[in-house]
């Protein structure tokens, strides 16, 4: 279930990567402005979740589609919320480490065989074989940001608002660049450290980034988490500058170097996480 204080990895698709019944409707949606932005869609998105957990449960609802919208030059770029998926994790979510009584009376098992399904619809790949696109645009993590998702953007790429109750960080990249620099890692971290967690994490993201269409954008977004750093961590922040310079030491048989870096973005995100237990 989405949290205010969670950031997000989201691919935006151009509209040529959906079918021709999803274009006309996303072009309708974006031209009568429906489309809200990455500031007010997460409290949107738990809304909507949470509305549909406590609506009885007599089965999983039909929610309505709704998406990100990006508009560059002449391009509308499309990133949905799949909200029927969010409602059945969350129903899965809500059962784990409950015991059965408590959970068969929440989530009846009817209706979590629904969730399951519908979950396991999705990661089998089987929309993209029904509506030709990928089965997850976004992904979330609370309280944090994985260190994976650093690897696929770069520095340079930040873009930073200070603005009250506008606070915003973010990284935008082409995902032809997101691949790239995916693949560099993967083969880096492979050659250095084997089947690692970490060589896995990374390989598992580019293997997501492979079922988009190529000209589409990769944003990493801080979204909440902004809320819980000063103005001058946010400025200061150079998470993906350090992945890249612990993956150069990697290359160059640096382990020191590359510890150094690793060290010092587990030490910055672990003050972070450490906020959730004070929560």
């Amino acid at each position: 279930m989405p949290s205010l204080f969670a950031s997000y990895l989201r691919v935006f698709e151009p509209l040529t990567a959906f079918d021709r019944d999803r274009q006309v409707f996303w072009r309708r949606y974006a031209r009568e402005g429906r489309a809200l932005g990455p500031v007010d869609g997460p409290v949107k998105q738990r809304t909507a979740v949470l509305e549909a957990l406590g609506a009885g449960w007599t089965r999983l609802p039909d929610l309505p589609d709704e998406a990100y919208v990006m508009e560059t030059g002449d391009t509308l770029l499309v990133c949905p919320w799949n909200l029927r998926l969010r409602v059945a994790e969350a129903a899965l979510n809500a059962r784990d480490g409950v015991p059965s009584v408590l959970a068969d009376a929440f989530v009846p098992p009817v209706l979590a065989g629904q969730a399951r399904a519908i979950v396991e619809d999705w990661r089998s790949g089987a929309k993209v074989l029904e509506h030709g696109v990928p089965r997850v645009h976004e992904q979330i993590a609370t309280w944090g940001v994985p260190l994976r998702w650093f690897v696929f953007v770069d520095l340079e790429e930040r873009e930073i608002s200070l603005e009250p109750g506008r606070r915003t960080l973010r990284y935008r990249t082409e995902i032809s660049k997101a691949r790239r620099r995916a693949h560099r890692a993967v083969s880096v971290l492979r050659k250095s450290l084997g089947d690692a967690p970490i060589t896995e994490a990374v390989e598992e993201g580019t293997r997501w980034l492979e079922e988009f269409h190529p000209r589409s954008i990769v944003e990493l977004d801080y979204g909440g988490l902004v809320n819980l750093l000063p103005d001058d961590v946010l400025g200061e922040d150079d998470s993906p500058g350090l992945v890249a310079a612990g993956l150069s030491a990697l290359s160059r048989g640096d382990a020191d170097a590359a510890s150094s870096a690793y060290e010092k973005l587990v030490e910055r995100w672990r003050a972070v996480q450490l906020l959730e237990r004070c929560n």
